[in-house]
């Protein structure tokens, strides 16, 4: 196996192909971030006589950018792996690399590749793609609602001309409508898809798991591989992370946060809920707090035990049960 590292902006692609993994050996390539750049890569990789079904691609899981690029490579019978950034900067800086250039980082991506082995991904379905484009388009319209009551805040609060005042509420108007309309082609897209429509169901089975609960989980496990609560959990950014070393270094745990922040937020309202009305989360949420666990870390178990109860749902493909055994 022969491992290319890719470093992924708007325009281009850096490319490291790694010939000779023990001693570090390697050729580099740039080329144009298209569909068209990564048939002349491969066309490259070829000459090197590296096949394409012999070829590793590690790219960095940054906005956007990466995605077209992916899709050709895994379309073009390439295996490609989509690497947390964070794991591979601490990698570089383990390797003694303080340098940061475009060609570097593609270096590092496929040292990375060659000595990690990371997961191969495997693309998500269309409809999966598209609810989660259908539900950031909705996050974004909710932002701008948000700033533009904050203007108009600030407009009743001053002395600003009525057409001033005239425009923002036209504009809040008009937001409004366009997150009416996309949240009706967000139910429309899940329910014209049965195994988006089961897994909302399943999903909303569960005391304390709402519309938006589910339809944002729903994108994120439908768009990633998750084979364990645990990595689910993980991505999220739930995980206690502890700071203790002899006697010098005790903190308090916390959470990595290394997740989307946004389905933090979701889940921690969704939490607050749940240790009122989900038995499950409440019996755990109550054992902790008895425990001498303050109110913040019990809210933090609490979402990691909603998440856990939702890949559980959807893995045993069975609705929530109220008295079922729990063993957390």
């Amino acid at each position: 196996m022969f491992y290319i590292g890719i470093d992924v902006s708007k325009a281009k692609l850096d490319c490291s192909l790694l010939t000779d993994v023990t001693n570090n050996k390697r050729k580099s390539k740039v080329v144009v971030n298209t569909k068209t750049g990564i048939s002349d890569l491969l066309v490259w990789t070829n000459k090197q006589h590296v096949k394409n079904d012999e070829l590793n691609a590690i790219l960095e899981g940054t906005g956007v950018y990466h995605e077209q690029a992916a899709q050709a490579l895994h379309d073009a019978g390439v295996r490609v792996s989509i690497v947390n950034p964070a794991q591979v900067r601490n990698f570089t800086f383990g390797l003694g690399i303080r340098n940061k250039t475009d060609d570097m980082d593609s270096f590092m991506l496929a040292r990375y590749g060659a000595l990690v082995l990371p997961q191969i991904w495997i693309p998500p379905t269309q409809e999966a793609r598209t609810l989660q484009a259908l539900l950031k388009r909705r996050e974004a319209i909710a932002q701008d609602i948000q700033r533009e009551n904050n203007r108009l805040e600030k407009v009743d609060s001053t002395d600003t001309p009525s057409s001033i005042r005239e425009s923002i509420v036209d504009s809040i108007t008009f937001l409004k409508l366009q997150r009416v309309k996309i949240q009706q082609q967000i139910d429309d897209h899940t329910h014209s898809h049965s195994n988006l429509k089961d897994d909302l169901e399943l999903l909303q089975s569960i005391p304390a798991v709402g519309p938006q609960v589910s339809n944002h989980l729903l994108a994120i496990i439908h768009n990633h591989s998750f084979d364990s609560a645990d990595k689910l959990t993980a991505y999220l950014g739930l995980v206690p992370i502890q700071r203790q070393s002899g006697s010098s270094i005790s903190k308090k745990s916390h959470i990595s946060k290394a997740g989307p922040p946004q389905m933090r937020a979701i889940l921690y309202m969704a939490a607050i809920v749940a240790t009122r009305h989900n038995p499950h989360v409440k019996a755990l949420y109550l054992r902790l707090l008895e425990r001498g666990k303050s109110k913040r870390s019990a809210l933090c178990a609490a979402m990691r035990k909603l998440v856990q109860l939702c890949f559980g749902i959807l893995k045993n493909r069975s609705s929530y049960q109220e008295n079922y055994a729990s063993a957390s």
